[in-house]
């Protein structure tokens, strides 16, 4: 029997990018989506991450049909559809709330929008579309007989099943424990790459993203702060809103007071950190020094290190894999690094120690960032 990923791959345009130029989004009070431009190549695993009232709802709502954008234009596989109703768009939605029909089987669940198209192969497909999920053995239950897990497989199926271009996944694992939403995490990668379509996919949990997708954009204020592989935000964040919002990180203002050999030298409250330059969105004058919490070593001897810095522990959180230690440093403030849980203890509340890392780990910001952007509240 050919496969619902072998279906869809076959029967698939071969161009089905996903191209939003200039579009905003007014509402009365306030503005949700300002001026953004976007590509997401065809097949690409796309994740739109910011906190609530960022706009990325409100965006995936506009390429859904669901939203009319106030300015701009949307194209599917180099069609544009902005003025087009949600039903004539080849998009699927698959929401937190599944949805699914309670007095249906899991089948005629599936199998629903097909039949409604008339679609002669609705229970084949459906079926197909159950073995991808790998719920086929469960397909004459109802949904109220099955786990908040397998509610969520059954709504993808239902979405994939209707080959759209895109399909986009609107907080799809905000429902589930911090277990199965791992889970389902890889699941839905594995899916993704077997089917080859576009998956849009909103989430507010950074590790959702960088667990899934080929490329994160972080949304900040109805705009687009970054965009790149998750790596790569991770590592080299251009922003502090980025810096703060994927992971922690340790901020610290400074001023370059030299460069030599590709690397800076910036004051920082009487020490002198090394920065690469071309990890750095400013060369001179005010900037923004930044370091990642488990790109530093602590303990109570001095270390190795390029960077340098000593001060006294205020904070110790045991978390079973790491121990997470807050210094105080004299003009600096707080900084936080991990240690991974090897049976050691480098350190207790209330001891002097020194902190190093190796210049390579270390990011340069605008002078004018705040370096709060993005810091839970």
């Amino acid at each position: 029997m050919t496969t619902l990923a072998e279906q869809t791959q076959a029967e698939r345009t071969s161009g089905a990018d996903l191209l939003l130029s200039g579009i905003t989004k007014r509402f009365a009070a306030f503005t949700a989506v300002e001026d953004l431009d976007l590509l997401v190549p065809s097949g690409t695993f796309f994740a739109l991450l910011g906190p609530s009232g960022c706009g990325k709802s409100t965006t995936l709502r506009m390429i859904a049909g669901l939203e009319a954008p106030s300015e701009g234009s949307i194209s599917i596989g180099g069609v544009e559809v902005t003025s087009l109703p949600s039903h004539r768009r080849e998009v699927n939605t698959v929401f937190q709330s599944y949805a699914l029909f309670p007095h249906l089987s899991v089948l005629e669940n599936v199998a629903f929008g097909l039949k409604r198209k008339k679609d002669k192969q609705a229970i084949q497909k459906a079926r197909a579309g159950l073995e991808l999920v790998e719920l086929a053995h469960l397909a004459n239950r109802k949904p109220a007989q099955l786990s908040g897990g397998q509610q969520q497989r059954v709504a993808l199926a239902r979405a994939l099943v209707n080959r759209p271009q895109v399909l986009l996944l609107d907080e799809p694992l905000g429902a589930l424990d911090m277990k199965l939403r791992r889970q389902m995490q890889l699941e839905l990668k594995k899916i993704q790459t077997e089917v080859g379509l576009t998956f849009i996919h909103v989430t507010h949990d950074q590790e959702e993203a960088m667990t899934m997708a080929d490329v994160v954009a972080v949304m900040n204020g109805g705009r687009i702060e970054q965009m790149g592989p998750p790596r790569e935000l991770y590592e080299l964040p251009r922003t502090a809103f980025v810096a703060n919002f994927l992971g922690k990180s340790n901020l610290m203002r400074g001023t370059v007071s030299g460069q030599s050999d590709g690397m800076l030298s910036v004051d920082v409250a009487g020490r002198t950190i090394l920065l690469p330059a071309q990890r750095a969105v400013h060369t001179e004058g005010e900037v923004v020094l930044g370091v990642r919490p488990e790109k530093i070593t602590i303990d109570r001897a001095p270390l190795a290190g390029e960077n340098q810095l000593s001060g006294t522990v205020v904070d110790v959180s045991f978390t079973g894999t790491t121990t997470e230690y807050l210094v105080q440093v004299e003009g600096i403030g707080l900084i936080g690094t991990f240690s991974q849980n090897r049976g050691q203890q480098p350190a207790a509340e209330g001891d002097t120690v020194f902190l190093a890392w190796e210049a390579e780990h270390s990011f340069g910001l605008a002078g004018d960032e705040s370096v709060n952007a993005g810091v839970p509240s």
